[in-house]
């Protein structure tokens, strides 16, 4: 393949609510732009992007899918990315290294609870984005809601740079107010949109809404402001170089509509993601730290800058074994090249180089600034992690993954699965960063966990059929955690005395809570050598370790900070097992003396009713120990956002379904952890205890 400049490159996600239709999208996408010779349908199992056989079964993504294709001479890297909040690790990880984003919306209902997390998600990594208004043709759709709605419930500044001609039943095309044309989508696929002059009936709304766009425009942009002021008027070719640098600036998100299902708007799409969205070095410069002195790089997206990448997913693949994606930020870098790993502080070798489309490869010489690829051959390098140079070792600043909220008790089924059991687990928590495990030795079972229990179903059926473990699974259990509510002072003791080389570590410790989500801080305040630096590590490593287990129940302990203060050596018996040790016993103690707690995973819940049931909804989530956060309308429906347990929320979907006459549908996705109930806790902490005198 011709390489293109890096100008003509566009880095894109699409990512939207579940059933909000990003892959048909993405479908479209590679059908017009000669990617793919047929239309892949997600309802019939035959979508290009959708290629693990749990996708085609469930018609849902699990796993974001990379591609190129080409349009109007610029190469576009598209990750199509699943919509299911348990699988929001693969959005994260995708736009983390995206340059732009489409965002599909349903034009019926608007945003909805995952629309606004990728937002959010988009806002943390500030990626510019464009709007696309799907389904026009569903009864319902309405695009001047969901425009509202982007401007109400996303806090953005939506500028609408086409309007619908008809919607529902009636729906055939757009009105273009940059060029002021009309397109018309004909029902072949394989026709060519035909431009029209705009239908008498929307002359005059057309140009009230252009002029609404141009004045949105001079608001941000000084350009524009100047020929508004002073009454000129603006060609297409102006408009577009405003929107554009609106859109790179973050200061709009340009929205277009098209129903993908039905073929119509898919060609203005791939013009707006080429027009408006920007090519790496329309973005500043990538930034990370040095790993010896940690003083600021920066790496520019050029290929005469040292090579610097960043790997943002690990894939065990049946038929090349595993496969590292990554994105490069700066440099070049040709097949079989060594590079550093500089977040392990490892050298690697490169095997093959890939460019990949779905689950097939292209085998490619080399890869420059601004592309996506994958490769084989990286034993030591996971999720997060930075390649670079040697000579030039820059760490890129890494993904911050959310905590697993559901776990499961499975057991092998027979001797070899056991065998296999361990191994298999380890691939997957590499593939999956929200993916944990571990062995219980009181219980004897395997614990996983995960985002949700669509999740782990997931987890365990691909265990079944890509790696034949078969397992016995219990049922899902709320992945609680431990915390302190008050600062403790604590020291640990190692110290084992016998006939030949001893064991002596003395530590002392103050832990103190910290805000929910701020994780672990371990700080070292000690002065004058009362620990050799040398030891400073395996005293965090014990503290970690520590923190894995709790003391009241045994649950994860999140949200503290450590700061060790003291301790004492033994020139000749101390060493690194002796102060792990010391510091694994110190925040034990420490745990005891800060009024240890429980916390549960608190979820937000969206629940879309019609009139008649909203009361007896209402009820239910009272009776979960929930509370209801807002109460929208939408048309005849009511929509109610909630925080409840996860806990009170197994088998949720059979509930809802038996109170509404399977009429109302809901979404959730974790949103917070709260201390649990006294009496609630009490009784979790007599279980866990019961079970290990057991």
């Amino acid at each position: 393949m011709e390489k293109t400049p890096i100008e003509r490159v566009r880095n894109i996600g699409i990512i939207a609510h579940i059933d909000a239709g990003k892959t048909t999208v993405t479908e479209r996408v590679l059908f017009y732009t000669g990617r793919s010779y047929k239309i892949g349908e997600v309802d019939e199992g035959t979508a290009v992007m959708d290629y693990l056989p749990q996708e085609r079964e469930r018609g849902i993504t699990i796993t974001a899918a990379a591609t190129t294709c080409s349009w109007r001479d610029h190469t576009i890297n598209i990750v199509d990315t699943p919509g299911h909040v348990d699988f929001t690790v693969e959005v994260e990880r995708s736009l983390r290294v995206l340059d732009g984003a489409v965002v599909v919306f349903e034009a019926v209902h608007g945003v909805q609870s995952q629309s606004e997390t990728v937002w959010r998600q988009a806002d943390r990594y500030r990626v510019p984005r464009i709007c696309f208004v799907n389904k026009m043709d569903r009864l319902g759709a309405d695009f001047w809601r969901t425009v509202g709605m982007i401007r109400e419930r996303l806090g953005a500044r939506p500028v609408a740079v086409q309007i619908p001609i008809g919607a529902e039943d009636n729906f055939r095309g757009v009105v273009d107010l940059i060029e002021e044309v009309a397109w018309v989508f004909p029902d072949d696929p394989r026709e060519q949109p035909e431009r029209q002059p705009i239908p008498y009936e929307l002359r005059e709304e057309a140009r009230k809404r252009r002029e609404q766009m141009i004045e949105a425009l001079a608001e941000v942009d000084d350009q524009v402001l100047i020929s508004y002021v002073e009454g000129h008027p603006l060609t297409p070719a102006e408009i577009k170089k405003a929107i554009r640098r609106a859109t790179v600036s973050y200061l709009i998100t340009p929205v277009l509509c098209g129903a993908a299902l039905r073929n119509k708007g898919i060609q203005p799409l791939l013009d707006a993601v080429v027009d408006y969205l920007p090519s790496p070095v329309d973005l500043p410069p990538v930034r990370g730290t040095h790993p010896e002195t940690g003083e600021p790089l920066e790496r520019a997206p050029r290929e005469d800058e040292p090579f610097a990448a960043l790997a943002f997913k690990v894939v065990a693949d049946p038929f090349v074994g595993r496969l590292v994606y990554f994105r490069v930020y700066s440099g070049r870098l040709k097949q079989g090249a060594q590079v550093y790993n500089s977040t392990r502080r490892q050298r690697e070798r490169l095997g093959r180089l890939m460019r990949m489309h779905a689950n097939r490869r292209e085998d490619i010489e080399e890869v420059s600034a601004g592309m996506i690829a994958a490769t084989v051959g990286l034993k030591n390098t996971f999720t997060g992690d930075t390649l670079c140079e040697e000579q030039a070792p820059i760490i890129l600043e890494a993904m911050k993954f959310p905590e697993p909220v559901v776990s499961v008790a499975i057991e092998p089924k027979t001797k070899d699965d056991q065998d296999k059991l361990a191994t298999t687990l380890a691939r997957m928590a590499e593939e999956d960063p929200t993916f944990r495990f571990r062995y219980d030795p009181e219980t004897g079972q395997t614990i996983i966990s995960g985002m949700g229990e669509l999740h782990l179903e997931i987890i365990v059926d691909r265990m079944r059929r890509e790696f034949g473990v078969e397992a016995h699974v219990g049922r899902p259990e709320v992945a609680y955690k431990e915390t302190m509510t008050r600062p403790a002072r604590a020291e640990g003791r190692f110290i084992r005395q016998s006939g030949g080389r001893g064991q002596y570590g003395v530590v002392v410790i103050e832990a103190e809570p910290l805000p929910r989500g701020s994780g672990f801080v371990f700080e070292d305040r000690t002065t004058g050598g009362v620990i050799p630096k040398e030891f400073i590590p395996a005293v965090e490593k014990g503290v970690r370790q520590a923190l894995d287990t709790g003391v009241l129940a045994g649950y994860p302990v999140i949200d503290v900070k450590v700061t060790l203060v003291d301790g004492q050596y033994h020139p000749v018996d101390s060493s690194t097992f002796a102060f792990e040790m010391a510091g694994s016993i110190a925040m034990q103690e420490a745990m005891r003396q800060g009024g240890p707690v429980l916390l549960e995973p608190i979820m937000r819940v969206e629940i879309a009713t019609p009139e008649e049931f909203f009361g007896d909804i209402l009820g239910d989530i009272t009776a979960r120990r929930g509370h209801v956060v807002q109460v929208d309308q939408q048309g005849h429906l009511r929509l109610i956002t909630a925080l409840i347990p996860l806990a009170e929320l197994f088998n949720y979907a059979t509930d809802l379904r038996s109170i509404s006459q399977g009429r109302a549908t809901y979404t959730m996705e974790f949103d917070h952890y709260e201390p649990l109930p006294q009496s609630l806790a009490d009784a979790i902490v007599g279980r866990a205890r019961g079970a290990v005198r057991r």
